[in-house]
């Protein structure tokens, strides 16, 4: 299993909300989201949305790393988070650990845990593999 640390920052929504990649590999992510009242819904907890989406980016994105270079792409299909308690500050901590890597599908169990390492959330993410389209194959 091979890390790479740390990723370039964050773009476009995951920017939005403070993404930060730890570490990134075909099996595993560490990523992590710092605690804001803009994250936050009214009554001054983390958003059930930020969950969804650190588990979709940080998937997809490992998953991706790993199917571009065969010239494919990745992308959300399933996204089912279960909230188990709430965080309302300090930071929103993800593990990711990938459980199935098909031809045409990846599953993760993503693990999203307090500053106190309490499991606050967990998340079962499927992500489709599909070819990429002819024009944005990669060379060779």
């Amino acid at each position: 299993m091979e890390f790479t640390t740390p990723s370039p920052p964050a773009q476009g929504f995951n920017a939005l909300y403070g993404l930060e990649i730890l570490e990134s590999s075909e099996e595993s992510v560490r990523a992590q989201v710092a605690v804001r009242d803009e994250i936050k819904q009214p009554m001054g907890l983390v958003h059930g949305g930020i969950y969804a989406s650190i588990a979709e980016a940080i998937t997809s994105m490992a998953t991706a790393v790993a199917v571009i270079p065969a010239g494919g792409m990745a992308m959300g299909l399933s996204n089912q988070t279960s909230f188990l308690r709430p965080i309302s500050e300090g930071t929103v901590h993800a593990q990711a650990t990938r459980v199935h890597r098909g031809r045409t599908t990846w599953v993760w169990d993503v693990e999203f845990t307090d500053d106190a390492g309490k499991r606050c959330a967990m998340t079962r993410m499927t992500i489709a593999v599909r070819p990429l389209p002819l024009a944005q194959k990669p060379p060779g």
